[in-house]
């Protein structure tokens, strides 16, 4: 029996000896000497005694113990030496009793190197073995600012509080994502009912995601892990079946396709087609017998939210161009408690579109999509990569470009305050943008920026302190509210006297995705080839976003504006072109550059005259978390 065993671990050895021969790689073990940096640039700290992962083995520490193993540690040495015969005495005493004695090992970025101990590895991996007992010394790298090193770093101070090995992730973040997916607050230590609980999770989602062929993905199973409690919830995986895991994992598996995608996020910039008049309706082919039944579904109500009145606007714009054709419905008062059931009862009632319109309701319409999949969903957020579902919203950086021009004309004290709600994707650009309107018409202008969202927070004091005349508030008015405190207005004995206001028209963004889906346009971006998420960022040009001057501008003031307006329609002319600087220094120094699409979402500075910075996650309302959460930029203070 030993033999046997022995001779068909030196068939898997040659096999792989030869095979990563013909692809010119290292046919036997890593040697952990060759690949250390110089001595120096890392320190050697004692771990202790702990469970190694079988698949994280991968070489040996010196030369002289590489050469008897192929790289998958199968031998590659005859049945007649005395190697086989002490690896096969090996194998022998672990069917029998096991093999209790330890290795001994070094980690280094997160792979394993043995010193003592290799034969004993050998014949873990053949009889399938998770894990070997070592005593391990972590080999530590100076920080030094690559992308790997850092991810390590991130690996190591996620270890102090969980001594788990065993995942590993390819993008940076994703260990504290880890520790708030599974309901820790950052650097809050696990207790040993929650390792194995976590163990036991990962285990039976590593098997059934290897069984489908996770190993050929461009991700680490960690990296799939993740995305998927993420979207399902760490508790909820456990509570699943064998089964239920296994039929979830293969709904999922174009989100972890896409995980490896080295661009997460196609923006869409324009329309596929031109807008079209109600006449072309008669020219229809594909349009459907029935009509179109279509879902809103909304965090709040249209009277006490603006952000929710703008999108029931849309609402009733749909309503009224295609009379014939679609039919709504909304749900108002959405919360992260109840819209898995109002995504299912829209389903319920017939809806073949749906619109979650604020962008915690992401992990949500992703679920039900996937449950779905004759069902398009769409929901309002920037930067989200889902491949099930997509995503829309609009450019206001450019709105708030020409306000921000506007108000540094105005200011008669050069000091303007920009009043934000989140620090998230989309909103940073705005400030900045309002910011660079703000210098490019008045080079003294300085812009208070101040935090809704912050707790405790008292913006008409903030604003009186700063001396501010000019302030950017609240996008548009809320219907139950009489204030007038929105829009670019001057501040005069305490009375707002407005200037300009920004609009979102989602009645025209929903009216060209109607037009896709009636003519057949909307399919394209459906191709079994496009492996990518679908975000589409519509603006001026497109008819999404657009700004209304008060009748208190000056007439030159208001002419200048609008040639603005103009240039910026026709795409003649970027806020973010040319030199620009930010709080620490320069963004582009290229007065011929213009930042890319990806850039302007993904900014994570502050212009040069914005005076504030990002409030920490602490300092925020509760309200906050959900949709920092889901859209918050990375880079926070603290």
């Amino acid at each position: 029996m030993g033999r046997e065993d022995y001779n068909k671990a030196f068939r898997l050895g040659k096999k792989d000896y030869q095979t990563r021969m013909l692809h010119g790689e290292r046919p036997i073990l890593q040697v952990l000497d060759d690949i250390l940096p110089e001595r120096g640039s890392y320190s050697e700290v004692p771990i202790g005694l702990v469970q190694i992962p079988i698949e994280q083995i991968v070489g040996t520490k010196t030369f002289g113990r590489s050469s008897s193993f192929a790289g998958n540690f199968m031998p590659i040495l005859r049945e007649d030496t005395e190697f086989a015969a002490k690896w096969i005495k090996l194998l022998e005493s672990h069917l029998q009793e096991g093999i209790r004695e330890p290795v001994k090992a070094y980690e280094y970025m997160h792979k394993f190197y043995i010193v003592e101990g290799n034969k004993r590895v050998s014949v873990m991996k053949y009889v399938g073995a998770v894990s070997i007992a070592g005593n391990v010394t972590r080999i530590v790298p100076r920080e030094n600012g690559e992308k790997q090193n850092k991810i390590y770093h991130e690996f190591l101070d996620f270890y102090r509080a969980a001594p788990i090995n065993y995942i590993w992730f390819t993008q940076e973040g994703r260990y504290a994502k880890l520790q708030e997916a599974v309901g820790k607050e950052p650097e809050e230590t696990w207790t040993e009912e929650e390792l194995l609980k976590f163990s036991s999770i990962y285990t039976r989602f590593s098997a059934e995601y290897k069984e489908k062929g996770g190993d050929k993905l461009n991700i680490s199973t960690g990296d799939a892990f993740l995305s998927f409690i993420t979207l399902y919830g760490y508790e909820a995986v456990n509570e699943k079946t064998t089964s239920e895991l296994q039929a979830l994992i293969a709904k999922s598996w174009e989100e972890f396709v896409l995980l490896g995608e080295e661009t997460e996020v196609e923006l869409k910039m324009k329309p596929n087609q031109k807008k079209k008049s109600l006449l072309d309706l008669l020219h229809l082919p594909t349009l459907a017998p029935q009509k179109l039944k279509i879902a809103f579904i909304y965090e709040k109500t249209p009277g006490t939210s603006a952000w929710t009145y703008a999108h029931e606007l849309g609402r009733l714009h749909l309503q009224q161009t295609f009379p014939e054709e679609v039919q709504t419905v909304c749900y108002e008062n959405g919360t992260l408690e109840n819209i898995d059931a109002l995504l299912e009862d829209a389903i319920k009632v017939g809806c073949g579109l749906i619109f979650t319109t604020t962008p915690p309701f992401a992990p949500a319409s992703v679920k039900a999509a996937i449950a779905n999949p004759k069902v398009r969903i769409l929901n309002c957020s920037l930067n989200t990569s889902h491949r099930y579902i997509r995503t829309y919203y609009s450019r206001m950086y450019e709105a708030k470009f020409l306000m921000g021009a506007i108000a540094g004309a105005m200011a008669e004290n050069n000091r303007l305050t920009y009043i934000a709600d989140y620090p998230i994707y989309g909103n940073i650009a705005n400030i900045n943008a309002f910011a660079l309107g703000a210098k490019m018409i008045n080079p003294r202008a300085k812009v208070f920026l101040e935090w809704s969202s912050k707790k405790e927070m008292d913006i008409e004091e903030s604003i009186r302190e700063s001396g501010s005349s000019i302030v950017s508030g609240k996008d548009m008015m809320i219907p139950e509210e009489a204030s007038r405190f929105f829009g670019l207005y001057h501040m005069n004995d305490g009375h707002p006297r407005n200037f300009a206001m920004p609009l979102w028209h989602w009645g025209n963004f929903y009216e060209q995705l109607i037009w896709a889906i009636l003519d057949g346009t909307w399919k394209y971006d459906d191709a079994p080839s496009t492996k990518k998420a679908i975000n589409y960022w519509w603006g001026m040009s497109e008819g999404v976003i657009d700004v209304v001057f008060s009748k208190y501008l000056p007439i030159g003031l208001k002419r200048l504006a609008g040639l603005l307006k103009a240039s910026i329609s026709a795409d003649l002319f970027n806020p973010f072109s040319g030199i620009l600087y930010s709080q620490t220094g320069a963004v582009s120094e290229n007065p011929d550059k213009i930042l890319s699409p990806e850039e302007i979402m993904t900014m994570d500075w502050l212009a040069e005259n914005v005076i504030g910075s990002f409030p920490k996650k602490e300092e925020l309302k509760e309200q906050a978390e959900p949709v920092m959460k889901q859209q918050g930029i990375k880079k926070q203070e603290g």
